[in-house]
């Protein structure tokens, strides 16, 4: 693997406060979860619960469905799994595609906006420190998520950002309520009710954040850098099993890169694709249609994309 000078929209260097100052928050708040008083089974539970509901806000929402439009669901899903991935704190729908689309475009060369080839941790999180002038323009916005700021409902986020922390800030009193509730439901202790609020809020939700962070950003690093190719796509991704185990199949994600469009991901059979069969599930329910099979399928004599 060649390296890379950063993208020459970061130079010179400007650190993003904004993304800089939330990062090392979360992270800093996520040591309290190591307070004995905050922790909690229930709150573990819910916390991997939430790592896969809202992580698929990320994978099957901000990913398949908004970036790629694998598959078609009627708008108030599309809506739903969109406000999961605000609430997983990875930026608006619009911005996280238009970076997404500028990946695919120049994949691990230098526009890149988290190619690999400058480091390890510049692609799992340092591009988010420093102000990448190119992939956050209104120029880029509009160049690469036209079709998601035709709808008012992302539009919204993008002229008026409160509305994104209306929605990330909303988990609180949701999270600390649900584990309060839970508590008092089966004991009315006040004190009981009060420590299994606080281990809910922290582990279903800091927790919950920092882990779904580092798994969507392995992506970016661990499947850029190690593991296999089952196809010569010209730039460095790889089939990594250990965050398709995590991601429930993006991990594959040589396997992408050689197909971006199709749904799934899954090219040999014992590549598992989670995701993909919770969107086939979607679709038995009636709430998903047209999605997009392999590129070998699309093309097999006698389909219908054939």
């Amino acid at each position: 693997m060649t390296h890379n000078s950063v993208p020459q929209p970061v130079l010179p260097y400007r650190l993003n406060r904004t993304y800089f100052t939330t990062i090392l928050l979360i992270h800093l708040l996520g040591f309290v979860a190591f307070v004995p008083w905050l922790f909690s089974w229930i709150g573990l539970l819910i916390c991997l619960a939430g790592i896969h509901v809202f992580g698929q806000g990320i994978t099957i929402g901000y990913h398949r469905l908004l970036t790629h439009r694998s598959f078609k669901t009627p708008k108030w899903i599309e809506h739903i799994f969109a406000i999961l991935g605000i609430c997983s704190m990875q930026d608006t729908p619009a911005r996280w595609v238009t970076v997404h689309r500028l990946h695919h475009v120049y994949s691990d060369d230098v526009p890149d906006p988290h190619s690999p080839r400058v480091s390890f941790f510049w692609s799992h999180m340092g591009w988010l420190m420093f102000i990448n002038r190119q992939a956050y323009s209104i120029a880029s916005l509009e160049k690469f998520s036209k079709d998601l700021l035709r709808d008012p409902f992302y539009l919204r986020f993008e002229t008026k950002p409160y509305f994104q922390f209306m929605y990330i800030l909303a988990q609180v009193p949701v999270f600390f309520g649900l584990g309060f509730g839970l508590s008092y439901f089966f004991s009315p202790a006040m004190s009981d009710a009060l420590q299994l609020g606080a281990s809910v809020l922290v582990w279903g939700f800091v927790v919950r954040v920092i882990a779904v962070w580092h798994i969507t950003w392995s992506v970016n690093s661990l499947s850029h850098m190690f593991g296999y190719q089952n196809y010569d796509t010209h730039e460095d991704s790889r089939n990594n099993w250990l965050v398709a185990i995590l991601t429930v199949g993006e991990g594959w994600h040589n396997n992408h890169h050689e197909d971006p469009s199709a749904a799934t991901v899954q090219h040999r059979w014992w590549e598992f694709d989670i995701s993909y069969y919770e969107i086939r599930l979607l679709e038995m329910l009636g709430l998903a249609s047209d999605i997009i099979p392999t590129r070998s399928t699309r093309h097999a004599p006698g389909s219908s994309a054939s």
